[in-house]
């Protein structure tokens, strides 16, 4: 595998800023946040159930799932012809939490905001 085909690429020398910031990229789709609040709700589940219950077709849930997978954000396990998905560390569940809390006093601005979108 080439380097401009790996899934991933290390930059020399990474400064903590971009990679927090890269961290909260992970955050910043609207289907794997969904994702993230099925399986804090649901418990595990399996590719099938979060396809029915995201409403996207299966291979770009099981793409958002593999860049939270490779991020932390869930792990997973084979069971048979399924893998099953779930919240990989605790810490996921509070840091959504605190993302809805900050929003409860702030979504009129953030629903306004034309600097972050959907494309930034």
């Amino acid at each position: 595998m080439s380097a401009a085909s790996a899934p991933f690429v290390l930059p020399a020398s990474p400064a903590e800023p971009d990679l927090v910031a890269k961290y909260f990229r992970g955050l910043g789709d609207p289907t794997r946040v969904r994702v993230l609040e099925l399986l804090a709700g649901q418990g595990e589940m399996s590719v099938g159930e979060l396809v029915a219950e995201v409403g996207q077709p299966q291979p770009k849930v099981s793409n958002h799932l593999a860049c939270l997978r490779w991020c932390g954000f869930v792990d997973s396990r084979r069971e048979g012809r399924s893998i099953r998905y779930w919240i990989a560390d605790a810490r996921v569940i509070g840091l959504l939490a605190l993302g809805r809390a900050l929003l409860a006093d702030n979504a009129e601005h953030v629903a306004a905001c034309r600097r972050i979108s959907g494309g930034c």
